[in-house]
């Protein structure tokens, strides 16, 4: 089943301008944890966005609050939308399990795109979270709230997502230097997401 998780950069490039427009019109109904993030950055702070997609509403939020937003995705098409509608930020065409800027961040999102990583690729992507991250960055993302492989469907297509065990994610987490500030296992006021809210105790470098 893991094999359909190499799928998902070609799914979201072949439904870029659908799942731009479902995001922007389904209602954002885990904004409660995007102001939440921003409460703990500094001022003007310097902010990864990890599949980004096309930017709305989740980077525009952080822009909207004085934020420097990076934005990573492996959509052409998703990164031409944030080009678009924020050309005074930083947005990037590339695979997050490979991504490599050579500088830290003050804070980490990998919201609704983790999940779509298999099992080994998200045990590989906490080395990559350390590694753009500083003294007290802080990482959000959202799991599955237990472990295993599903398959959705979007528009016809299969949409692999994966998930570790609550155990793991903490082992992870503490071995790359990370403490939890709040987790929720699916959160019933943000669509059923499993919210991790962490922060760096020692540096990733």
């Amino acid at each position: 089943m893991s094999d359909l998780s190499e799928t998902i950069i070609a799914h979201y490039e072949r439904h870029a301008a659908h799942w731009d427009a479902d995001r922007r019109a389904a209602g954002w109904n885990d904004r409660k944890w995007h102001e939440r993030f921003v409460t703990l950055l500094p001022e003007s702070a310097a902010v990864l966005d990890l599949g980004c997609g096309g930017g709305s509403p989740v980077a525009s939020h952080l822009v909207a609050h004085g934020m420097r937003v990076t934005g990573v995705d492996s959509s052409h098409k998703l990164i031409s939308l944030c080009r678009e509608r924020m050309p005074e930020q930083e947005w990037v065409v590339a695979d997050m399990r490979s991504l490599q800027l050579g500088r830290t961040f003050d804070g980490i999102l990998a919201w609704d795109s983790f999940f779509h990583l298999s099992p080994h690729a998200q045990r590989a992507m906490f080395s990559v979270f350390a590694a753009h991250s500083h003294r007290d960055t802080v990482l959000m993302l959202n799991t599955g709230p237990a472990f295993g492989e599903a398959i959705g469907s979007y528009r016809g297509d299969p949409l692999y997502h994966a998930s570790l065990d609550h155990g793991e994610y903490e082992q992870l987490l503490a071995t790359h230097g990370f403490r939890t500030i709040d987790q929720v296992t699916e959160d019933a006021q943000a669509g059923g997401r499993t919210v991790w809210l962490v922060q760096a105790v020692t540096t990733g470098k």
